[in-house]
This record gives C-alpha cells, structure tokens and sequence, in this order.
C-alpha cells in the first residue's frame, strides 16, 4: 500500500469565545499548531466561520449561559463539519447547568483543563482536525484503488487531496509535482487516459462538495474558498463537470458522494492503464508504445 503524506499547511485559525485568562493559555497551547482568533461574541464566530476565516470554535463553557445556547444550537446545526469545542477551566455554580446545556446543543467535545493535561487534549484535538477528513477518506480510498501503480501515479492522485487547499490549476499542480504542465498533459493523453485539468477539476468537486455539508455556507463563500472567480464561475464549471447547476449539485452530493462518482469515472474505470502508468517519469507513457516526450 502507498504511503500517506500530508503537505505541511500554515497555522490554521480557530475563532474563539473566552474568558481573558483563558486567551492566554489557548495561545500557548496552540503555538506551532493553530493560531486563535478571539471575538467578544457568538455573532463575531459566526462571521468567521461564514467567510471560512477558520476551521475550528473553542466556547468558554463559563461564556455560556442560557442565552447563548441557541446561539450555540444554530452554530453547530449550520456547520456540523466545524470542530466545536467547550473548554472547562473553572468551577462555578452554574458550571454543571452549562455543561449539560452545551452537550444538548450539539457540541460533543469537552476538554476540562483544570488538570495540565488537558493543555495537550485541546492541542491534538484541534491540530488533529485540520487535516481534513475528506482529504483521508479521499487518500484512503484510493491507496486501496491503486494498490501496485507506479509511484508517480501515486503521487498524482495524493497530490489531489494531501489535505492542502489544493492546486487550482494544472500548470500549478504540476509545478507542485516537478514537472512541465505539457509534459504532463501529453502524457496522459497518450495513455487514453481523463486529463490532469479533469482530475483536478472533479477533485475540487469534492472539496466542495463537503464544504457544502455545512448549511451555513454560502454558494459565494463556497466558491470563493474554492479559488473560483465568482459564483458565477463555479456554477458553470459545476455544470460543464457533471450537468447540474450548483444548487443541484448541493442538493444531490455530500462529500463521500461525490467521491464516489470521482472513482468510479475517473479511477476503476481506468485501472488497467493506471497500473502501469507514471506521469512524472523522465519517460512518460509512450516510451511503451515507441514513443519519447
């Protein structure tokens, strides 16, 4: 099986609602894994999490009250696929009411830091998620798929979802990959096979597609995270793709959804050809049919 690797990705922001004593700590434990976005109000994270200025939420359960709660409830309704995290550091009076009524909000993880290793909990629980899950499933999926291809087949489809944001264009994938844009173009075409632009292109899909799991989100915001010029211009890439107008496609894929349809038109049915296929070798694939770059 392929080996998995992840491309190193800047510190990821998480937004935040906290007691001023907790900003300090939150910083510290975060350092080298995230950086924190401190905002005085729920209304300020969810501005964030609309423009996709951050993956994560750490809630202060004592910032918490009854209030706030259907806040929280619509916060984590509009963006299931956000890490929400409450943060126990202190005991008060209303502290077990709080706790009780984040749980039934919605937010599942807890980290209680009134012990010193609860510091390191928060640390991995919120590093851990920024490699993201579709990105996994995507790797995981096809490390199966392509058991036995060369290694610069492999490297290809990893470099489509290494938990980066991803390239936007072939010339940009291949230059992440060492290799001339036409080169690699030539050489899947003479292989009969899908080119580099629909690998990527349906790969963004993907992405998107996840993205879209969070009502919350916007087709423009979507879009914009997506590296396209305009809604506009996702809408009509969306249906040259696949024929449907982008609502239609919200509507019709999740994430594994669409990752699905990426295999099974762009991966099995190819199989016997990617086995011996190596887009990123000093000889491409027609040196097994007499031919040279």
């Amino acid at each position: 099986m392929h080996q998995i690797a992840f491309s190193p990705l800047p510190l990821e922001p998480v937004t935040t609602v906290l007691l001023p004593v907790e900003r300090t700590r939150v910083d510290a434990a975060g350092e080298g894994r995230y950086r924190a976005l401190h905002r005085d109000s729920l209304e300020d994270v969810f501005d964030d999490l609309r423009g996709q200025r951050a993956g994560a939420v750490v809630l202060s359960v004592a910032r918490c009250g009854e209030e706030e709660l259907c806040a929280v409830a619509r916060l984590v309704r509009e963006f299931p696929r956000v890490t929400a995290v409450a943060l126990l550091s202190d005991d008060q009076r209303d502290t077990p009411r709080a706790v009780l009524g984040l749980g039934q909000s919605g937010v599942k993880s807890l980290v209680d830091v009134r012990h010193p290793d609860g510091w390191g909990q928060l640390r991995d629980l919120l590093s851990n998620q920024f490699f993201s899950d579709i990105d996994r499933l995507a790797l995981g999926q096809l490390s199966l798929d392509l058991i036995g291809v060369p290694d610069g087949c492999w490297r290809f489809f990893a470099s489509l979802f290494d938990g980066a944001v991803g390239a936007s264009s072939v010339r940009a994938l291949a230059s992440r990959l060492l290799v001339l844009p036409t080169t690699m173009m030539s050489r899947f075409f003479r292989a009969e096979l899908p080119s580099p632009k629909r690998y990527l292109a349906m790969a963004r899909l993907v992405r998107a597609a996840r993205a879209f799991e969070n009502p919350g989100l916007s087709v423009a915001s979507v879009s914009d995270r997506m590296d396209y010029s305009s809604p506009q211009s996702f809408g009509r890439h969306v249906r040259m793709l696949i024929g449907l107008t982008a609502l239609e496609f919200r509507e019709r894929y999740n994430g594994e959804g669409m990752l699905y349809r990426f295999r099974d038109e762009l991966v099995r049915p190819h199989l016997h050809r990617l086995r011996t296929f190596d887009p990123l070798a000093s000889r491409g694939p027609a040196s097994t049919k007499g031919g040279s770059d």
